[in-house]
């Protein structure tokens, strides 16, 4: 019986500057995707890393008087070591500028386009943003800045290699007409059609490379030009999978059965639902499979960024309030459809009630089979699976890309479970049973069962969500073990909010 294949990327960074929230909101999305899958039973690789070939990069470089090298690699490691905070589970870490398996896939996918003859070159002037690395129409500015970034561009006059994007317009029409290419929500696919119905012009591949200071990937056959970022970025989700040599891994994740799903930020849809899927026909390569898309994190409405002076660290936010209640925030208070403002006494919030509704429900669970089964929990008669929907439930909103709704359901399992500790009141059966009642012993028994049985699906279903927790949890109700239970989750108390550490229970 052959295992579905299911391959999960995110977008790579840049890496000019340290990672905000913004990155942690997709690192974690993303980690939800490949943890529930692998739990479903499915054959999971999740791919990250960081986009190091960009001329922001350079310019930042030569901003701090570092080499750029150095820089890069640098800023590279302060992505990676988010793996321990944000508690990841990528399969692959790829930095384009040091993995020698990125240079040979971005070359050998070059040339399938130029074969395909949809490479030239020409002069070019036009409105380029730094902060996008990329040219922008009249139209696309606001005000006569970048709509994303709020900087003017800059006027821009070189010779560049130039893509022939017009040339499949047809073909991208009716792939996302026809569901081809899946964008998730259906608004950003609505944008994308309304973009490529619009009309696509040819964009350029190359920069030259004095304009770069000699950093990237030399044009194929062109030492004079370095390929642009994008089209070097882009190719990184094939270049894991070592396009460039054996290709054994790109035929298994690839070209075989399964899905191939890119999480993206919603500034970045027209390179991933436009040019990417472009690139691969011209090339004769299969495409994703689906676009996930989420919205942003702001701090007073503003997107994060190094430029603004916002950017809000992650990993200083895991260690001040562990990373059950960083991930439970970014689960929980990021909708499907517009912007999460991010405020420190929200994220405390997260934490408490993680302590008091799942923990308070576990640690009673434990008390309660402690105090009144210590021998053990009998067979109840009648007994019935609880919290039965949970897993479809689940199941539903990450397949529409909703891990908010997942996060809701989660919760409503965990309120519909502590209403039912209030209302079957087994402490008042045990006094029954302890003054000859049967039947009162017989209905404990099925309560305290249902209870023990409930808190472990809630564990199993929360190890995508919150693995470190699932994993304390299903400790502590194996051991039947009260002290476990209560230092299941830590509180934040009032008035510490921007304060010192909370830390994480272990």
């Amino acid at each position: 019986m052959s295992t579905h294949r299911f391959y999960v990327t995110t977008a790579i960074p840049y890496v000019n500057g340290d990672p905000h929230l913004g990155h942690a909101l997709e690192l974690v999305q993303a980690d939800v995707l490949a943890r529930h899958r692998r739990l479903r039973g499915d054959a999971v690789r999740f791919l990250t890393g960081t986009d190091d070939n960009a001329m922001k990069n350079v310019a930042a470089a030569r901003e701090a008087g570092v080499p750029v090298a150095e820089f890069v690699a640098a800023k590279a490691s302060r992505f990676a070591a988010l793996r321990g905070p944000l508690e990841l589970s990528y399969d692959d870490f790829l930095r384009t500028s040091a993995d020698p398996r990125h240079r040979p896939a971005v070359e050998r996918l070059w040339r399938a386009c130029a074969d395909a003859g949809d490479l030239y070159e020409r002069d070019y002037e036009g409105l380029y943003c730094g902060g996008c690395e990329a040219f922008l129409a009249e139209d696309e500015l606001d005000g006569g800045r970048c709509a994303e970034h709020g900087e003017p561009p800059e006027r821009v006059a070189e010779r560049n290699w130039f893509f022939r994007l017009s040339r499949h317009r047809e073909r991208l029409l009716a792939l996302l007409e026809g569901g081809g290419l899946r964008i998730e929500p259906e608004h950003r696919r609505n944008e994308t059609l309304a973009l490529v119905r619009a009309g696509l012009a040819d964009f350029s591949v190359s920069r030259p490379r004095e304009r770069a200071a000699g950093w990237g990937i030399p044009v194929p056959g062109d030492p004079g030009q370095v390929v642009y970022v994008w089209f070097d970025a882009l190719a990184n989700y094939v270049s894991a999978l070592d396009f460039g040599g054996n290709r054994a891994a790109y035929r298994e994740w690839w070209c075989g059965p399964g899905e191939r799903v890119h999480v993206i930020g919603k500034g970045i849809l027209r390179f991933h639902a436009v040019y990417w899927p472009a690139i691969l026909l011209s090339a004769g390569q299969p495409l994703p499979t689906a676009l996930f898309v989420h919205e942003y994190v702001t701090v007073e409405a503003r997107k994060l960024g190094k430029s603004l002076g916002n950017a809000v660290a992650p990993d200083s936010l895991a260690a001040r309030y562990g990373s059950d209640a960083l991930r439970w925030w970014l689960l929980r208070d990021v909708p499907r459809a517009g912007d999460a403002d991010f405020r420190e006494a929200q994220l405390a919030a997260r934490a408490n009630e993680l302590a008091d509704g799942l923990g308070n429900l576990v640690n009673r669970t434990i008390v309660l089979v402690a105090r009144f089964r210590p021998e053990g929990l009998r067979t109840a008669a009648n007994d019935r699976p609880p919290l039965e929907r949970l897993a479809s439930e689940i199941d539903a909103a990450l397949e529409r890309f909703d891990p908010r709704a997942a996060g809701d359901a989660l919760w409503c399992a965990v309120t519909e479970t502590n209403r039912f500790v209030s209302s079957s009141r087994p402490w008042d059966l045990a006094a029954a049973e302890r003054a000859g009642d049967a039947r009162a012993g017989e209905a404990l028994d099925a309560v305290l069962t249902t209870l023990d049985r409930a808190c472990r699906t809630l564990a199993h279903e929360l190890r995508p969500f919150l693995p470190g927790a699932a994993s304390r949890i299903e400790r502590a109700l194996e051991r039947r073990d009260p002290a476990l239970g209560a230092s299941l989750f830590a509180k934040v108390a009032p008035g510490t909010v921007a304060g010192g550490a909370a830390p994480e229970p272990r």
